[in-house]
């Protein structure tokens, strides 16, 4: 809903973003599983026993990562995330599939990219950031 309405903000014509790519609701998901249960994302990772020992506050990354090691879990598809010799197709027969896709390519996105100055600025935050939390942001360290 979030996402289609920032589209239709753009008044480039975008259709849905179900049109583009597939959508998984896994809030959805889970209240069909487990339905009068609490389904936020804290209650799904004590229900699937994911470690969110490092979610002390909302982080769109941290909350990204720990929403699909759920979704593997509720999918009974891989557990482990990253590991090569882990790697299982997650059965997705229940997905519309057959629906057609609009090639993003033929809109004209406006793309804006950061200038030097604020890649500087982005640099030197990520640098006093690292410095007071005492080790790389993750991203950092997985180069």
């Amino acid at each position: 809903g979030f996402l289609n309405h920032e589209f239709k903000l753009l008044k480039q014509g975008l259709k849905p973003l179900n049109r583009y790519c597939e959508i998984i609701d896994t809030l959805q998901m889970a209240r069909q599983k487990h339905p009068g249960q609490r389904n936020s994302l804290d209650a799904l990772c004590k229900r699937y026993q994911v470690d969110s020992s490092a979610r002390d506050l909302h982080g769109a990354l941290l909350d990204a990562r720990l929403l699909g090691l759920v979704y593997l879990a509720m999918t009974g598809g891989q557990t482990s995330l990253f590991a090569e010799e882990d790697i299982d197709l997650v059965d997705r027969s229940d997905a519309s599939s057959n629906e057609k896709t609009t090639p993003a390519k033929q809109y004209n996105v406006k793309v804006i990219r950061a200038t030097n100055e604020e890649t500087k600025s982005h640099e030197d935050y990520l640098a006093r950031m690292q410095e007071k939390n005492g080790g790389a942001c993750v991203w950092e360290t997985e180069k």
